[in-house]
């Protein structure tokens, strides 16, 4: 009996792609995007009005806004107000198909690609934009206790541990036993994790569980370096690092993890630290299939492309975001990525019109981090190579319009402000209810089986 969930296998997919466009009677030439995060949706937007076919390629059914999946891990948002139905594209762009799929393997010598499916897509440009996945730099254990969180999927599993064991922490008859957290990572992210679980226990959980007593809630941040936030200017590390302590976030600086257990962090200076949830926010690399793509990597797995975002010794194949790195070596953020990707869709458009390709000219708009209610830091830098840094609640409300002035379609805007605001912005409301995890219902046990 066929399986029903590969029936289609033997006979060619019919993904639109050979449609002619209204106004065009022959079919245009055909974009592959492989990647709906900011880099593919800026390249794919750059194209919308070129007369090209384009096929955007995604595991997933929805793009996400990374940057702020740790207020869904900490109950500040839910999963819908950060993510974004692909499909959605067709609303505003005719000449985007979507395609829930996996790239498994290219051809560029036939410029084709192989999908999950064992489907062949034929190309005239490819555009990589995959993204890249947590890096657990080989440490014993990571992999198996610690909770990354770089898609929803992680974040909605950090949210639901978290509540678990708060409500497990409520049952237990010790009055020390609660919920200690270590964070990993003292970058933005981590410093924003550490901030919003601070937040998240002060002004939502200590009212809603008062068995769990003193300080049996604990943050904690594990950073290698010395410093938290060390792209940041010196004068906002020190405010970063002064509203955590404020905040009773505790810092460990100046060791990195040698293993992480089921309960604990051990660091390379000897130190085992209590772990009832370890969040992993230290890095990125990479899929490992990407090897297997034939492209041209650098030591970390990243696609190398020249200054015009084309990947080396592969003209028509273009790649950008956080899974490409070009001779300047950009940081892997939303900006570049979105810079990046607009930059190759514009390419594209030179390629089709005969004309010549722009390199990047990356313009570092700055970046900030919140720590928590009215408390952020952001470095802003201006033309000319002036820059403003920013403190407290004016670098709050910049770093809120900045995020949902991010998000990709107006119902996500609004129901992100409305959550955020909730969260962090109102003086007269100082305890706001979290958005629960999914905690196993209480079940009665099974009465026994009748005999006879």
């Amino acid at each position: 009996m066929t399986d029903p969930a590969h029936a289609d296998l033997d006979q060619e997919p019919d993904y639109g792609l050979e449609t002619p466009l209204a106004g065009h009677p022959e079919p245009l030439p055909h974009v592959v995007v492989v990647g709906g995060g900011f880099a593919g949706m800026a390249a794919v937007k750059a194209l919308r009005d070129a007369p090209v076919r384009i096929t955007l390629i995604d595991r997933r059914v929805y793009n996400t806004f990374q940057p702020l999946l740790y207020q869904v891990a900490t109950g500040g948002l839910n999963p819908g107000d950060v993510t974004y139905f692909l499909r959605g594209m067709r609303l505003k762009q005719k000449n985007v198909h979507v395609v829930h799929e996996h790239l498994v393997e290219a051809d560029h010598e036939a410029k084709k690609i192989r999908l999950l499916n064992d489907h062949w897509i034929s190309y005239d440009y490819l555009v990589v934009t995959a993204g890249v996945t947590t890096n657990f730099f080989g440490t014993p254990g990571a992999k198996e206790f610690a909770f990354p969180m770089y898609s929803r999927s992680q974040a909605m599993r950090i949210r639901d541990n978290l509540f678990i064991r708060l409500e497990r922490a409520a049952k237990s008859k010790r009055a020390d036993d609660g919920l200690r957290v270590v964070v990993v990572g003292g970058g933005a992210t981590g410093v924003e994790v550490a901030g919003a679980l601070a937040e998240l226990r002060t002004a939502g959980l200590a009212p809603a569980y008062p068995e769990i007593h003193g300080d049996a809630f604990e943050v904690k941040v594990v950073q290698r370096g010395g410093e938290i936030l060390k792209s940041f200017a010196p004068k906002l590390r020190r405010y970063a690092t002064q509203e955590l302590a404020r905040r009773g976030v505790s810092l460990h600086l100046g060791a990195g993890v040698a293993a992480v257990e089921r309960d604990a962090v051990v660091l390379t200076d000897g130190t085992r630290i209590h772990a009832d949830l370890t969040v992993w926010s230290a890095g990125v690399h990479p899929h490992e299939e990407v090897a297997g793509w034939h492209l041209p990597q650098d030591d970390y797995g990243r696609i190398k492309v020249g200054e015009d975002m084309q990947v080396e010794g592969l003209p028509g194949v273009f790649a950008a975001g956080d899974i490409a790195v070009s001779p300047a070596d950009l940081p892997q953020l939303a900006q570049p990525a979105i810079q990046g990707g607009t930059i190759v869709g514009r390419n594209i458009r030179a390629l089709v019109d005969g004309q010549p390709l722009q390199n990047l000219r990356y313009v570092d708009k700055g970046t900030m981090a919140v720590i928590g209610r009215r408390a952020a830091v952001a470095e802003i830098n201006l033309p000319g190579g002036r820059a403003i840094r920013l403190t407290k609640g004016m670098a709050w409300l910049v770093w809120l319009f900045v995020h949902i002035m991010s998000l990709v379609g107006p119902r996500n805007r609004v129901t992100t402000l409305a959550g955020l605001v909730t969260r962090y912005g109102f003086p007269f409301h100082r305890r706001p209810v979290p958005i629960v995890g999914d905690v196993p219902t209480v079940r009665p046990p099974k009465a026994p089986a009748r005999k006879g």
